[in-house]
């Protein structure tokens, strides 16, 4: 049905594929982010009209190009493969999806609990704005894309044809991590959160290689951490409908970075890695022989 079936890859090993897309990748956004920094002053120092909700937009829609360009390009010419056997497969796939989505909300909000019942969180106002509600959707719909597109899609798609799921979805998940390095208010903590945040976006597509689950997930919970309850999103300052106070330890609240950056969300994550993980070992491992 597909042209790209009958085809082998133009490098056979998997792990150098990924090898090679990986430092192209990193290479090619550093570049990018270099020009758009000379182009985009920073909005703190008076010295620009473009809000920090602006910028960000600009910055996510040149990284999402270059991703999509990228991983397209791979796809055809080194991978010799259709763009849709990432992972977009549709059919049937609806539940995946519903259900990252949910994980997402549901993590945020036990989170968000937890710090209001201890008085370390509190919303002091509502601000509704569409438009900002809109770009922040807007934002977080791409981000979401293209980064599971570069991470879930293509790195651990290839990364799975040599190695281990457990290995593959270990070093996708530390190249996730050391993505958002540059990231403004970037901790230890944080970097172990954005590891283990990898881990779980990736879990569900070690056992099904479809992508809908991590894109539903990886939205929503940007999009409800951010545009709605007002917590920074791993460092980035967004216009919300709420605007939270936090009080307390930046290990038990995240500080500048976010939600994502705190001890709250670690433990959530390895019991949803836990969870997750357990259940799809029971459902999808092999049926031994008689």
């Amino acid at each position: 049905m597909e042209s790209y079936n009958n085809n082998k890859p133009a490098i056979e090993q998997g792990w150098l594929r990924a090898l090679l897309f990986v430092v192209l990748f990193f290479v090619i956004l550093f570049g990018a982010g270099l020009l758009l920094n000379s182009f985009l002053p920073p909005d703190n120092k008076g010295t620009s009209n473009i809000s920090a909700s602006q910028t960000a937009l600009i910055g996510v829609m040149v990284n999402a190009v270059i991703a999509f360009l990228m991983v397209a390009g791979f796809r055809k010419f080194v991978d010799r493969k259709s763009l849709n056997s990432l992972g977009f497969e549709t059919n049937k796939k609806f539940p995946h999806g519903a259900v990252g989505f949910l994980a997402g909300i549901v993590l945020l909000c036990i989170a968000s609990i937890f710090l209001f019942f201890t008085k370390n969180l509190q919303w002091t106002a509502i601000h509704f704005n569409a438009k900002d509600l809109f770009l922040g959707f807007g934002l977080m719909v791409i981000v979401a894309f293209y980064e599971e597109m570069v991470f879930r899609g293509y790195l651990l798609n290839n990364l799975l044809d040599s190695v281990n799921k457990w290995a593959a979805l270990f070093i996708t998940a530390f190249l996730f991590a050391l993505a958002h390095t540059s990231n403004p208010g970037i901790t230890v903590l944080a970097f172990v959160n954005i590891f283990l945040a990898g881990l779980l976006l990736g879990i569900n597509y070690i056992f099904t290689k479809n992508l809908w689950f991590a894109i539903a997930l990886h939205f929503s919970w940007n999009f409800f951490q951010g545009p709605v309850f007002g917590y920074e999103v791993s460092g980035l300052n967004l216009q919300s409908v709420l605007t939270p106070e936090l009080h307390g330890s930046d290990w038990l609240t995240g500080g500048k970075f976010g939600l994502e950056g705190s001890l709250p969300a670690a433990l959530l994550y390895l019991a949803a890695i836990g969870t997750f993980a357990f259940v799809y070992q029971k459902k999808y491992a092999p049926v031994p022989l008689a």
